[in-house]
């Protein structure tokens, strides 16, 4: 039997734009992230108010639009228990994505950033339904955030005034293309860790390298870049990654990097 009806659809991750009027300067520093929304036509309010309960878990309230329809329809037994089980956090690492659930008939699609991920999201909602469902996985895989974030920062240094932690205007330069690519990245968590040499006292490299961290992430917040995606580390001269001995090796050790968590 094919069930015509007791559909859900959920556009996962921004693939449906929603405009925002920016009327303040707090709303453009802090712009909101993509909506998530569900719409389809379910059997009864009882599943109505699962799924939304589900998604508000996960990608919480304010970001869940509700365009859900009840109607008698027919659909499969226990359809709306099996609906609520597919809605499961490993959604979250899809973006501009969809799932459809049309019966016992369901499809995601979208991009990730790896098969590792590609392949959890399919288990998860194979687990979640029953053998009489069926899980069409179509996610492609994508160039991955941290990729981006390598690439964009392209092996530069962001650059300081001497012992202190103001940023010089190349610095700022770099930042700002950083902070472009970040602005898109949803809701990726970024951690700033800033380096040192080993020139001077370490607990004093350690300080001076949490503070340029924190002067980055102060920066990229003034760019529009989401207050709680950034989070900072100092370590100071504990990770070098060339040879203090030397100018130009001291130079490589004083360095900002961004990474993925």
């Amino acid at each position: 039997m094919t069930w015509r009806k007791g559909v859900l659809m959920l556009l996962c991750g921004g693939l449906m734009q929603v405009s925002f009027a920016q009327e303040t300067e707090a709303a453009a520093e802090k712009p909101p992230l993509p909506p998530v929304v569900a719409k389809g036509v379910v059997p009864d309010q009882a599943t109505r108010a699962a799924v939304l309960e589900r998604l508000h878990e996960i990608y919480g309230a304010e970001r869940v639009v509700d365009r859900i329809q009840v109607e008698a329809v027919p659909a499969p037994p226990n359809w709306g228990q099996y609906v609520a089980n597919m809605l499961s956090p490993e959604l979250k690492s899809i973006r501009g994505g969809e799932i459809s659930i049309e019966g016992q008939s369901v499809r995601i699609t979208g991009e990730v950033d790896n098969e590792a991920q590609r392949q959890s999201v399919a288990s998860a909602l194979s687990m979640a339904s029953s053998r009489d469902y069926t899980v069409t996985n179509s996610l492609r895989l994508g160039e991955s955030r941290q990729q981006r974030l390598d690439d964009t920062l392209a092996d530069r240094l962001i650059r300081f005034q001497s012992g202190s932690d103001q940023l010089t205007v190349d610095g700022q330069r770099i930042l700002d293309e950083m902070a472009e690519v970040m602005r898109d990245m949803g809701d990726a968590h970024v951690q700033i860790i800033g380096h040192t040499d080993n020139v001077g006292r370490r607990q004093n490299n350690v300080a001076l390298s949490y503070a340029r961290a924190d002067a980055v992430r102060r920066y990229l917040i003034e760019q529009g870049v989401r207050e709680d995606s950034l989070g900072v580390v100092g370590k100071g001269p504990d990770e070098p990654v060339a040879d203090n001995a030397t100018p130009e090796g001291r130079a490589r050790n004083r360095r900002i990097e961004f990474r993925i968590l």
